[in-house]
């Protein structure tokens, strides 16, 4: 199995949110890592931010993960946002329609005031 190229880091402002700093490529072989991410950032809130400002790259098998993150995030009532998507992947989200199901926020400081 390949390795993952990406690095996600966990943080939790306060008890209702969790944000998870992307870095590196978000590709099939991120499962694991994303998961895990999601676990820890998801547990007793009430939303969760993806901050993909420092992403390099992210493909179809990206793409499904990040499906599958919607649906996880459905089951347990939470809301899934997201911040500091380049233009290309802005265009991708709404070509896609994940923008329908994410909120998309130009920075951390709205999707947090958001929630």
């Amino acid at each position: 199995m390949a390795e993952a190229t990406a690095t996600m880091e966990v943080r939790k402002p306060d008890e209702s949110v969790g944000v998870i700093d992307i870095k590196g490529d978000i590709t099939a072989n991120s499962e694991e890592t994303l998961m895990d991410a999601w676990s820890q950032a998801g547990e007793g809130t009430r939303a969760v931010i993806l901050n993909f400002s420092g992403l390099e790259y992210m493909n179809s098998g990206g793409i499904g993960l990040l499906v599958t993150l919607l649906v996880r995030a459905n089951r347990a009532r939470q809301r899934l946002l997201a911040f500091g998507l380049s233009e290309h992947y802005r265009q991708i989200f709404e070509l896609t329609r994940l923008d329908e199901a994410v909120s998309i926020y130009d920075d951390e400081q709205s999707a947090l005031a958001s929630v």
